[in-house]
């Protein structure tokens, strides 16, 4: 299994970071999985610019509805459609929560009907939580419902041997601590100093301490808020779990 952190920021204008996306590639038998967790702002085109294949993403799973998790989501289906050659013929699968149908909908409201039959085989699936659904004959994606807006979840992405848990936006939760129980790698947000903590964002201590409840094998930080990047993010984690941590950039990656 191998994570690439595609965007590891917000909804705040920055330099280095765009907003969050990440890349999953997963072997399953003679085929690959290529699953991009959420599409927020710049995402696209920072994938382009990072060489990373776009055009061959198998599935794609947003964690909720807020701007700086979606907004590439009409880019990424018109790149498909309209911005290689040939068009994408392959099958995508939109995964999401439930309300994911209602939003495409309005989105296509906006942009156009286009996004609902894009030229290729679309599909919209929401998931309820703790159902498990196949995306190729060993990999499995599961949902589980966050305290951040109303239809957040969590994912949990495993190829059988190895095993990824996201965890979108969230604030304080032991019920996504004891979900991601035993995880290879907890790539979790991170989003705001302890002085501006509020209940539906994570700070490095909150995302240390959901590290140390998972037992999780390792820590990947993202979402990155700036005020956050000016203090010791590390140390603060390391006050509650001390297994390896990243704070991730844009474009780094690591195989597991």
């Amino acid at each position: 299994m191998k994570l690439t952190t595609v965007g590891t920021g917000t909804a705040a204008p920055h330099a280095t970071r765009v907003s969050a996306a990440h890349l999953v590639d997963c072997r399953d038998g003679p085929a690959s999985v290529r699953l991009l967790l959420d599409c927020g702002s710049g995402s696209v085109h920072r994938m382009a610019a990072l060489g990373i294949a776009w055009q061959t993403i198998t599935h794609v799973a947003i964690t909720h509805f807020h701007v700086d998790h979606i907004a590439d989501l009409p880019l990424l289906l018109m790149g498909w459609r309209w911005g290689q050659l040939p068009p994408r013929s392959a099958p995508v699968t939109l995964y999401g929560p439930p309300g994911t149908g209602a939003l495409l909908e309005r989105m296509a409201g906006v942009f156009g009907a286009w996004m609902l039959a894009p030229g290729f085989p679309f599909t919209v699936r929401e998931l309820v939580p703790d159902e498990v659904v196949k995306l190729g004959a060993q990999v499995t994606l599961t949902a589980q419902p966050v305290p951040h807006s109303a239809e957040s979840v969590a994912y949990s992405v495993s190829d059988g041997e190895r095993r990824l848990v996201y965890t979108g936006d969230t604030g304080v939760s032991e019920a996504l601590g004891a979900w991601s129980a035993g995880c290879d790698l907890l790539l979790a947000e991170c989003s705001l100093p302890e002085t501006m903590a509020i209940r539906e964002h994570l700070s490095p201590r909150q995302a240390g301490q959901l590290a140390a409840q998972a037992s999780a094998h390792r820590l990947v930080l993202t979402h990155f808020y700036p005020p956050v990047e000016a203090v010791d993010i590390l140390g603060e984690v390391a006050e509650c779990y001390t297994g390896p941590t990243v704070l991730a950039t844009d474009g780094w990656s690591i195989e597991f």
